[in-house]
């Protein structure tokens, strides 16, 4: 085993859109066939050796700037999407939790999220994160005022960390489809000592191979968490 070990790995599923356009077809026929490859991935991953979480960036703080339409279909997506990958969460023993102000969504969604994750709660093999209106500067100032509610004067790294709405691990390795190279605003405490995978391949187009070609890359980095090697 490569002394690369992924624990934590998070994607920026980013491309639906464009791969959309691409075929002549509307954007909600883009969201519908990434959340067909969210499944392959979070599969895949529960089946390798060392992944114990992924994070997917899902919906942002600032995805709510879209067409009314879309962001509608958005949530109604996530809600059949939920509903539909109950049965793959129990067969593939996987853990779904949600990061981000879901009090924003329904309340028929806020059930549905809050459903599976108490009927996935005890699963093990691998904990699958959907950020839904998700924001990293929000994550880290909603932890600073919790720790400041507590009664804390200062606080330390630590204690942010274990504030956090994701007190996992760090993450080992960060990929972003379509192109794009920034981080919009995605795990900014988590991401410190990440490794950076940027690919131009659409997030629909996005499979198990090519992750696998990716992790065998990251696995071959010298990561030197600011020491010498």
């Amino acid at each position: 085993m490569s002394e690369n070990s992924i624990k934590h790995l998070a994607i920026i599923m980013d491309g639906n859109g464009r791969w959309a356009k691409e075929r002549g077809l509307s954007r909600t026929k883009g969201h519908e066939a990434g959340a067909e490859v969210i499944r392959d991935i979070t599969t895949y991953c529960a089946e390798h050796p060392t992944i114990k979480t992924a994070t997917f960036y899902a919906f942002s703080t600032e995805n709510w700037k879209r067409p009314k339409l879309e962001v509608e279909f958005l949530m109604k997506l996530l809600d059949r999407y939920l509903q539909k990958e109950l049965e793959t969460y129990q067969s593939h023993n996987i853990r779904f939790q949600a990061i981000g102000n879901i009090e924003a969504f329904s309340k028929s969604l806020q059930e549905r999220i809050r459903q599976t994750e108490e009927l996935t709660k005890d699963n093990s093999s691998l904990t699958q994160i959907l950020a839904l209106n998700y924001g990293g500067r929000a994550e880290i100032t909603s932890a600073v005022n919790r720790l400041i509610a507590e009664g804390k004067r200062s606080v330390t790294e630590e204690e942010i960390s274990s504030a956090l709405q994701t007190p996992y691990s760090d993450i080992d390795l960060l990929i972003r489809t379509s192109g794009e190279e920034r981080i919009s605003n995605f795990l900014l405490w988590q991401i410190s000592y990440s490794e950076f995978y940027f690919t131009p391949t659409l997030w629909p187009d996005f499979s198990s191979e090519e992750l696998k070609e990716i992790i065998e890359n990251f696995e071959q980095r010298n990561r030197r968490f600011g020491g010498i090697k």
